[in-house]
């Protein structure tokens, strides 16, 4: 199989990275994305995981991938996917702002080291790495890094095939 690219981009500041599909390692999950691509949502900036990025999407596989290369350490560059049924992010404390119903789908990017993937309401978090960051992953640090001093309001974090 011939590698499989995405852009990672963060649209507000012009902030874009290059991630390899790990076909070999998620073939599954890698699938379920390239099958929904493009997509974009409003961007978080983790409260527990430290050094991460996510957006929320209602489900798009038409069945939640198995959990296949799962981690609770992600590593710079990586690229997560979680799955969360709505009551388990409907407490304040994650700051949504809104319930969340059904099914939601977190696609997380890692751009710094010393993460553990761990929440005081639930306890361990695996998530499955389905990418890696290939280019670009310092820029898009910086601008995490922004966007955590500065705030998220506003900025759209998206995935486009390459």
């Amino acid at each position: 199989m011939v590698d499989r690219h995405i852009e990672v981009s963060l649209d507000k500041r012009d902030v874009r990275c290059t991630a390899k599909l790990l076909d070999d390692r998620a073939p599954v999950t890698c699938q379920a994305v390239w099958d929904a691509l493009p997509l974009g949502s409003d961007v978080y900036h983790a409260k527990y995981a430290r050094n991460e990025i996510y957006a929320l999407f209602p489900a798009f596989a038409a069945q939640e991938p198995p959990l296949e290369n799962p981690t609770i350490t992600p590593i710079p560059g990586d690229l997560c996917y979680f799955t969360f049924s709505g009551t388990e992010l409907g407490t304040k404390s994650y700051g949504y702002g809104t319930e969340q119903r059904g099914t939601v789908v977190d696609l997380a990017l890692f751009y710094e080291r010393n993460n553990l993937l761990i929440n005081g309401d639930v306890g361990w978090v695996p998530g499955i790495v389905w990418g890696q960051i290939v280019e670009g992953l310092d820029r898009m640090a910086e601008a995490c890094n922004d966007l955590w001093r500065a705030g998220a309001q506003g900025e759209t974090l998206s995935f486009r095939r390459v």
